[in-house]
């Protein structure tokens, strides 16, 4: 999933719009026309002798896959949207907090000075530079903060 570079904080609206329907995508809507139309009209070659149009019942099951498949994108988008705004979240948390992160091989410690976010993806800033929220690997308490 492609995330925007207009995302904002604890905004989903700007990630939801962005999916384009491409022309080789069914909707559920289109599903449900052609399954209109092929009950509609069923096909000319006879029924004796054993053949079959298929039957209800493969249509019931065509579209409670259909279905099941829609629901299972719609679960999946809605599980990104939610951990994008916890990781958002996490680092707004670390905000004024002394961190130690690694940086490639040497481990570097500062305060949190600012939180950036990156198509929807938090980052740190500590010592000037940027650093992943994946680089943290201890969190303490500034010397002169009492609180957590």
């Amino acid at each position: 999933m492609d995330i925007p570079t207009n995302f904002n904080i604890g905004s989903v609206s700007s990630i939801r719009g962005t999916k384009q329907k491409s022309n080789s995508e069914l909707s559920s809507e289109d599903f449900l026309k052609i399954m209109a139309a092929s009950i509609s009209n069923p096909p000319l070659s006879g029924g004796e002798g054993g053949s079959s149009d298929g039957g209800s019942s493969d249509y019931i099951s065509q579209i409670v896959q259909f279905n099941m498949v829609d629901q299972l994108t719609a679960l999946t988008e809605t599980t990104t949207n939610n951990m994008l705004m916890m990781q958002q979240q996490q680092g707004l948390d670390l905000l004024g907090k002394e961190v130690k992160v690694l940086d490639e091989t040497t481990f570097v410690t500062g305060t949190v000075e600012k939180v950036k976010f990156t198509k929807g993806y938090a980052t740190l800033q500590i010592n000037g530079k940027e650093y992943s929220l994946n680089d943290v690997v201890e969190v303490g308490v500034k010397a002169n903060d009492s609180t957590n």
